[in-house]
């Protein structure tokens, strides 16, 4: 109690092992909040962590690095907590039912950005009227995300990509007609029929009918598959 986050990731953890650039960390297990490196330096007790829009909680922490969706890790924790809701009140059991809602249609790509406003005052209604703890704490990952990660969303909605290349309706794959020898082995994997090219002539993906799943990407020996946000 009173290290702070800095020491904990970097000087116990050992820091990122991917190498990547720190992103966030979530805190205080499933309905915790997302700190970011600005705050890695406040003291790890209850009250410095609450004024964080954050708890102690189970006093798990998830550390992420720079190729994090913060949209996704939110859609991810209130997939968790809405599931976990026992549903003996109104507020928790339909207000994480419609934030959940909100999140997969933005990370589909069929959000709005008046889905952002709906977002936050069912967040703070649910936080607020909620009967148990799970429910009072579990808009917080989506309340500290919108707070602090708000690009991101717009990003999603407005110009539907997902900077991190995670958010798997988002992505479009497509062939480096350079690199492509024309094997054809992207096409036999194909599982929607997208790809269509001659044997020894580059080929190419119909993003239309393309179902996202990579495999064309995995089979391919020449990294002639790349994927566009």
């Amino acid at each position: 109690m009173g290290s702070t986050l800095r020491e904990i990731i970097y000087d116990i953890g050992g820091g990122l092992k991917s190498g990547a650039a720190f992103k966030g960390v979530q805190i205080g297990g499933p309905s915790g909040g997302c700190l970011i490196l600005d705050q890695l330096d406040a003291p790890l007790d209850f009250d410095s962590v609450k004024k964080l829009d954050a708890i102690m909680g189970s006093g798990g922490l998830v550390v992420m690095d720079e190729n994090t969706c913060m949209v996704e890790v939110a859609r991810f924790f209130m997939n968790f907590t809405q599931r976990e809701s026992c549903g003996k009140c109104v507020p928790c059991r339909e207000g994480t039912k419609r934030m959940l809602e909100i999140l997969e249609r933005i990370v589909d790509g069929k959000g709005e950005m008046s889905d952002l406003d709906e977002l936050e005052e069912l967040a703070h209604m649910v936080q607020s009227m909620a009967l148990c703890g799970l429910g009072k704490s579990a808009p917080l990952p989506v309340i500290s995300t919108l707070n602090r990660f708000r690009d991101e969303y717009v990003e999603h909605i407005r110009d539907k990509k997902c900077h991190a290349k995670v958010c798997t309706a988002l992505r479009q794959f497509h062939i480096n007609s350079e690199f492509c020898i024309g094997c054809g082995k992207c096409a036999k994997n194909c599982p929607a029929g997208a790809i269509t090219g001659a044997i020894k002539h580059p080929h190419q993906i119909d993003n239309n009918l393309c179902i996202k799943c990579g495999a064309c990407k995995d089979n391919c020996n020449f990294n002639a598959v790349y994927v566009e946000m």
